[in-house]
């Protein structure tokens, strides 16, 4: 039997969250009617899916099987992917945006490397899967922007529409005044 790297709960861990990322992430881009957001959804999801499968791949060379761990969120992340809500609820409702972090401030990948133990191609594997996770994060947290900005202007589209209206409302009062000066001073003036 083979001795139980120390590592194997991280790795076993991460392949199981990854591969339920791939499927939420999958079913929103099914349905987002936004093609920007679709672009990033395939990407991150392919990412995700392909994160679960190497982890699922190591954990197997290293003589082990993924156990399946429990996700009490995924059902309610699977509801909201696949429901009509808009593209930013979903990203807040879903928590994209959970493990972000300032540049400059540590995140949780930071402490995967603490384990001195870990051998060369878990390394390599951890290594990249990290830079990917940190790119999706930026990628999330640029779609995220937008998403929000969009909201932001159709929510202040009511206010202009209304300001613009009362404008063309002004206009046309002083048209109509025009008018009327102008049919006074063109008649006749009467005979006497």
């Amino acid at each position: 039997m083979t001795e139980k790297p120390s590592y194997l709960k991280l790795l076993n861990g991460i392949s199981c969250a990854e591969t339920r990322a791939h499927q939420y992430l999958s079913a929103w881009a099914d349905v987002t009617t936004d093609p920007d957001v679709r672009a990033v959804l395939r990407t991150v999801a392919a990412r995700e899916g392909e994160h679960g499968m190497a982890f699922a791949k190591r954990i197997n060379e290293l003589g082990f099987e993924v156990q399946p761990t429990p996700d009490p969120k995924f059902a309610e992340r699977m509801e909201i992917a696949a429901s009509d809500r808009s593209d930013l609820e979903k990203a807040e409702m879903i928590g994209l945006l959970e493990y972000a972090t300032a540049p400059d401030e540590p995140d949780v990948f930071d402490t995967f490397f603490r384990d001195h133990t870990i051998d060369i191609q878990t390394g390599e594997l951890l290594g990249r899967y990290i830079a990917e996770e940190r790119d999706t994060l930026r990628l999330f947290q640029g779609c995220h922007a937008q998403l929000a900005a969009r909201a932001r202007e159709s929510d202040e589209a009511p206010d202009r529409l209304a300001t613009l209206e009362d404008k063309i409302d002004a206009a046309c009062r002083a048209i109509e005044e025009l008018r009327q000066i102008v049919c006074a001073q063109s008649m006749p003036a009467p005979s006497a």
